[in-house]
């Protein structure tokens, strides 16, 4: 279980410390924000500091284990039930730190890495294999409310809206550009941070990393908060992931993007050149690197161009 949700949440990769988009930290996303503190609540069970923590892999994933039984305690979980792998569910919805539909969306990718197995290598080299298992968890306790609605102007995605706070109502300027993004995070936590009014940021999609599934959050004709100076111009996809880690950008993540950014080019007269279709890193007055170098850009604008 533990090896799940790190894999989802950071492919093994606690990338030294440094803070996800939405301030967590380590194998296992402990996170510290003004809406959420697992990172401060594993300090207080495990005794450890909020600095080992953050940095010591080992510490990170003893956080994790115990943020994880503190849900499954306050689930009522008894001691059978957590040898139970499919009795975890709700206990992994809760560890997302979303509601409804994304957290849903959360436990449910989770438990298709237990279904399927997980074989990735750490930073440092070690390896880790988790054989597949077959899993029927009991979903009942969470709620899916919102989890099948289609998005309202990409017939392709699902409907998850940003936290009003988050973005603008309307434009200023016509839109001429399609900005690339790398989420800094996981698939579900991105969604469930552009829903935080503590952000202050979102994207108008959203791409996962293992199929392609796609989210909208922000309507087209509305300005998201992703690019800066661009923001009013543009319309900004997310793609799940890290920068400085290449096995997040899969096959089938580049064919659903390139699949959205033509519909979107199509729909709103944006030309098909990288004058147009840029990565975040390209714009003025901003100080991001995504998509960054593992970002193929001749593979994906073969496909945008079709």
């Amino acid at each position: 279980m533990l090896a799940a949700v790190g894999y989802g949440e950071t492919h093994f990769d606690g990338h030294d410390g440094k803070p996800s988009q939405a301030h967590g930290f380590g194998v296992m996303h402990l996170v510290s924000n003004p809406s959420r503190q697992t990172l401060e609540q594993a300090a207080e069970i495990t005794g450890e500091s909020v600095t080992e923590l953050r940095e010591d892999t080992d510490a990170n994933i003893h956080g994790g284990a115990a943020v994880l039984r503190a849900h499954a305690d306050k689930l009522g979980l008894s001691a059978a039930e957590r040898n139970d792998v499919d009795a975890w569910y709700p206990a992994v919805a809760r560890y997302s730190g979303a509601e409804g539909a994304v957290a849903r969306m959360y436990a449910d990718d989770v438990y298709d890495t237990l279904d399927k197995g997980v074989g990735a290598t750490t930073p440092d080299g070690e390896r880790i294999e988790v054989a597949g298992r077959t899993v029927h968890p009991d979903k009942s306790e969470v709620d899916a409310s919102g989890l099948d609605t289609k998005a309202p102007d990409y017939p392709d995605a699902a409907w998850v809206p940003a936290h009003g706070a988050n973005y603008a109502d309307g434009r200023s300027a016509k839109i001429d550009k399609i900005v690339v993004h790398v989420t800094q995070g996981s698939y579900a936590g991105t969604i469930s941070w552009f829903q935080n009014p503590d952000a202050k940021v979102s994207s108008h999609y959203v791409v996962r990393s293992k199929d392609g599934q796609v989210t909208q959050m922000v309507r087209d004709a509305n300005t998201a908060y992703h690019a800066r100076s661009a923001n009013s111009s543009s319309l900004g996809i997310e793609h799940e992931g890290y920068v400085d880690d290449a096995s997040w950008f899969t096959d089938p993540m580049y064919r659903s993007s390139a699949k959205l950014t033509r519909h979107l080019a199509d729909k709103h007269g944006v030309p098909l050149d990288r004058k147009h279709i840029v990565g975040h890193n390209e714009l003025p007055d901003n100080d991001h690197t995504d998509p960054g170098k593992h970002w193929n850009w001749d593979t994906y604008m073969k496909l945008v161009k079709g």
